[in-house]
C-alpha cells in the first residue's frame, strides 16, 4: 500500500474531510470522547435523582442544598480553562484521561462520606473532572470530525439526557431494593464505576489528535497518530517540502487574549451567551426535576421519579434530534428559537403551574425539556468549539465553559433559595428573564459556523490552504 506523505495541518484536515463517514478506529475514539461527556453528565446529576433523601439523611438546610449542588459548578469555572491550556499545550488525550481519576476519586470520596464536608470533598473532584474533561472532549469531537460532518456534535446533547435518565432509572431501582435515603450514596457510587470503566477504555484506545499534532508543528507525531487511526502508512514530508505554519498562536495562556479581538468577538460573545442562557435555565430547572416534579406529583418517590424521567426522554430526543435541526436552521438560528421557546414555557410553569391538569403538568417541563435540548442546550458547546482554530480550540473552550459553569453554579445555588423564599410559581417567572435575553442577542449576532463561506477553521483560513482544500496528502511508494 503507498504511504501518504503529510505536508502540514492542511493535509490532515483534508484527508479527515474526505472521509465519508465517523468509522473505525476514529469512530471509536468519537464515541469515547462522547463517553466522557455521559460520565460527566451521570457525575452531575447524580445527587439530583435522590437529592430529596439525601436531603433528609444528611439533615440539610436550604443553603447546605445550594452550597452541594453548586460546588462542582463553582469548581469548574476554574478547571474549564485549565484543561483547555493543558490540552493546547501538552495535547487533548492526558488530560481526558486525568479526568476520569479524578471523577472516579469524587465518587469514591461522595459516596462513602459520613459528613456534609466530605460530601463536598468528593464533589470538588467532580467538578474538577467536569472542568477539565468538557472543553477539550469536545475538541476531540470537532478534529475527528468531517466539515459536512460537524453539525454532529451536537448529539452530545442527547447523549447528556440519556445519562441523567440512566441515573433515575437506577435510582428507582435502588430504592425498590429497600436502601432507604441511602440510595444517594449509591447514584454516586455508580458514576464511580462508570468512570473508572472509561479510565480504562480511553487509555487503551485513545490516540492524540492529529490536527492539533500538525497545528503544532509535531508532523511526525501527527504521521503516527494518523496511521494509527486510519489503518495506512502516514509519512511526514521532509522540512523543505512542509507547509508553514501561518498565524500560529504559540503564546500559551496569552492565546486567550485572540478570542476577544476582531473577527473572534461576536463568535466568543455569541457562544458565550448560548452557553451562560442554557446552563442558568438548565441548571436552575432541568437538574431540578426530580424536586419539582414532587411538588406536582405527591411525595412519592417512585412516581415523582417517573415524572422526571419522562421530562427527560424529551431530553434525549431533543437532544439527538439537534444535529438535525442544526444543520437545517443553522445553530445560531436554532438557539434563539429554542430560547424563546424555553421563555413561554417557565412563563406558563410560572403563572399556572398550581392549577396545571395532570397532563399539562407532564407536557409543560416535558416541552421546556424537548426546546431547551434541541435548541440551545445543544449548541452553546458546538458553537464554541467550531468557531475557532485548532490551538486556541480547547482554550477557548475553556473559557467559554467557565462562563457557562458559572451560569449553572448560580442555576443550582439561585434555584433553591429562591424557591425557599418565593415559592416555585415566581422562581419561574424570575428565571424566564434569562432566555428572553439569551433569545435577542442570538437574535442580533449574525454570526453561525455551520453557515459560514468558508470553514472557521483555521486548517482553511490561509489563502492557500483553501487553495489546497481539497487536496489529499499527496501518495508516495
Amino acid at each position: 500500500m503507498s504511504s501518504l506523505v503529510l505536508r502540514g495541518v492542511h493535509d490532515v484536515v483534508s484527508y479527515i474531510d474526505a472521509r465519508p463517514r465517523i468509522s473505525g478506529r476514529a469512530g471509536l475514539i468519537w464515541w469515547l470522547a462522547l463517553g466522557g461527556l455521559f460520565l460527566d453528565a451521570f457525575s452531575n446529576s447524580a445527587l439530583s435523582a435522590g437529592l430529596g433523601p439525601m436531603t433528609r439523611d444528611l439533615h440539610l438546610s436550604p443553603t447546605q442544598i445550594a452550597i452541594l449542588t453548586s460546588l462542582a459548578s463553582w469548581v469548574a469555572i476554574a478547571f474549564n480553562p485549565i484543561g483547555g491550556w493543558m490540552a493546547d499545550r501538552w495535547g487533548r488525550i492526558p488530560p481526558l484521561i486525568f479526568a476520569k481519576f479524578l471523577a472516579f476519586a469524587g465518587a469514591g470520596f461522595a459516596a462513602f462520606a459520613p459528613t456534609f464536608e466530605l460530601v463536598l470533598v468528593g464533589r470538588f473532584f467532580v467538578g474538577a473532572a467536569y472542568g477539565i474533561d468538557f472543553a477539550i472532549a469536545m475538541a476531540v469531537l470537532a478534529e475527528f470530525t468531517p466539515a459536512r460532518l460537524k453539525s454532529r456534535l451536537n448529539t452530545w446533547q442527547g447523549i447528556w439526557y440519556t445519562a441523567v435518565s440512566s441515573n433515575l432509572i437506577l435510582a428507582i431501582a435502588f430504592y425498590n431494593l429497600g436502601v432507604g435515603d441511602s440510595i444517594w450514596r449509591f447514584a454516586v457510587g455508580s458514576a464511580g464505576v462508570v468512570a473508572l470503566a472509561l479510565f480504562l477504555a480511553q487509555i487503551i484506545f485513545m490516540v492524540e489528535s492529529p490536527t492539533w499534532a500538525a497545528r503544532k508543528g509535531l508532523l511526525d507525531r501527527a504521521a503516527a497518530s494518523m496511521s494509527k487511526i486510519y489503518g495506512q502508512d502516514f509519512t511526514p514530508a521532509p522540512l523543505a517540502d512542509r507547509t508553514p505554519i501561518l498565524n500560529m498562536a504559540n503564546r500559551g495562556a496569552a492565546n486567550i487574549a485572540l478570542i476577544f479581538r476582531g473577527t473572534y468577538l461576536p463568535r466568543t460573545i455569541l457562544a458565550a451567551t448560548v452557553q451562560i442562557g442554557q446552563s442558568i435555565q438548565y441548571f436552575a430547572v432541568g437538574w431540578y426535576l426530580p424536586i419539582i416534579s414532587l411538588t406536582l406529583f405527591g411525595s412519592d418517590f417512585v412516581v415523582a421519579t417517573l415524572g422526571a424521567l419522562v421530562f427527560n426522554v424529551f431530553g434525549i430526543i431533543g437532544g439527538f434530534m439537534s444535529p438535525r435541526i442544526g444543520k437545517i436552521l443553522g445553530l445560531r438560528r436554532a438557539s434563539a428559537v429554542g430560547f424563546g421557546a424555553v421563555f413561554v414555557m417557565l412563563l406558563i410553569l410560572g403563572f399556572f403551574y398550581e392549577t396545571l391538569p395532570i397532563f399539562l403538568a407532564f407536557l409543560v417541563p416535558s416541552l421546556f425539556i424537548l426546546f431547551h435540548s434541541g435548541g440551545p442546550g445543544a449548541n452553546g458547546k458546538s458553537i464554541s468549539t467550531l468557531s475557532f482554530r485548532s490551538e486556541l480550540r480547547a482554550g477557548a473552550n475553556g473559557v467559554i465553559g467557565a462562563l457557562g459553569s458559572t451560569g449553572a453554579a448560580l442555576g443550582l445555588l439561585i434555584f433553591p433559595l429562591l424557591k425557599a423564599e418565593l415559592g416555585l410559581g415566581p422562581t419561574f417567572l424570575i428565571l424566564s428573564a434569562v432566555p428572553l435575553a439569551a433569545c435577542i442577542i442570538c437574535s442580533i449576532i449574525k454570526w453561525d459556523p455551520t453557515r459560514a463561506p468558508v470553514s472557521p477553521d483555521e486548517e482553511t483560513d490561509a489563502p492557500q490552504f483553501r487553495n489546497d482544500a481539497a487536496q489529499v496528502a499527496v501518495p508516495t511508494r
